[in-house]
């Protein structure tokens, strides 16, 4: 599509971020977003938790607090009873405050298939973004939730997954990125982006580009949801990693991975944590204000290949 300039655009489309920011006044902008999927556990007030929450995380990947949502539903009628639907809103409304936002209206289409998402409007001060253009060479690569949602969802729909390990991936997807996003801020860390869809090869691929860097990663610190290299050594597969791993061929070398961490690395995310370039001097402060935060990489001056995965 053309570009349309615009100068109160102040973070569009060009550097691969995860929400738009257009700014009001020296001291304010708005952080759009719109998300919305199909259902990817079975209990509708949860999958309501994981869509919400997978929508905030764009505005929090900005360094933005929510403000107001937008319920997005496309609903089979007549397939069923209106009782999910009504368990899908309040678990998105629940999350919506939780987040301190509102949720103050939505639209909703008939659909073969179930859907349900937000469009988020947040608020961010114009000189404290994170955003996917501003790595340099020698931050230290952070991660804040564990890998594996798509595996271990995969696991569940064929009823291979305990009990316990699905309790943690609820948990995983529902947790807000609030603090992780918060804390970046107060450590002067201003690049990062949320791990969704196109796994954390892809929203790391998206740094790279944006910021003009290399992305070396250590795959043997990716941090797993419980079970989720064992599941893919015991077979299981997500199309959305395969479409993964074709688009990110070009553009990483992991002739040194192993074969499970590379596929830790490429599996598709449902509302996941942030990927952040740290400065170094900030790391140490913000690995212990993040519970669960791991060092993963480091950013390098570009090279022949803008993600590196040994």
């Amino acid at each position: 599509m053309p570009t349309h300039a615009d100068r109160r655009v102040l973070v569009g489309r060009e550097t691969f971020d995860d929400a738009g920011v257009f700014v009001l006044r020296d001291d304010l902008a708005l952080v759009q977003t719109v998300d919305f999927f199909a259902p990817i556990v079975d209990d509708p007030y949860t999958f309501g938790q994981i869509a919400a929450a997978n929508a905030l995380s764009d505005v929090y990947a900005m360094g933005g607090e929510p403000l107001t949502a937008l319920a997005i539903v496309g609903f089979p009628a007549g397939k069923l009873p209106p009782s999910v639907l009504s368990e899908i809103l309040r678990g998105g409304q629940d999350k919506v405050r939780e987040a301190g936002a509102v949720l103050i209206g939505g639209h909703s289409i008939i659909d073969e298939e179930l859907k349900f998402g937000l469009s988020v409007t947040g608020q961010a001060h114009p000189a404290r973004l994170l955003t996917n253009a501003s790595a340099r060479p020698g931050d230290r690569l952070v991660l804040t939730k564990p890998l594996g949602t798509g595996l271990l969802a995969t696991a569940a729909k064929a009823d291979r997954l305990s009990a316990e390990a699905q309790l943690a991936l609820h948990d995983s997807m529902r947790a807000l990125n609030a603090v992780a996003s918060r804390a970046a801020l107060s450590h002067g860390v201003t690049c990062a982006t949320d791990v969704t869809g196109f796994g954390l090869l892809g929203h790391a691929l998206n740094i790279a580009r944006g910021s003009g860097t290399t992305l070396r990663i250590d795959g043997r610190t990716l941090p797993e949801l419980p079970g989720a290299r064992e599941l893919w050594r015991a077979g299981t597969r997500t199309g959305g990693a395969e479409r993964n791993e074709t688009y990110l061929a070009p553009h990483v070398d992991s002739s040194s991975a192993d074969p499970a961490d590379l596929a830790l690395a490429l599996d598709p995310q449902t509302s996941g944590g942030l990927l952040l370039a740290v400065p170094p001097d900030a790391l140490a402060g913000y690995l212990s204000a993040v519970p669960g935060a791991v060092e993963i990489g480091v950013v390098e001056v570009a090279g022949k290949q803008q993600i590196v995965l040994g």
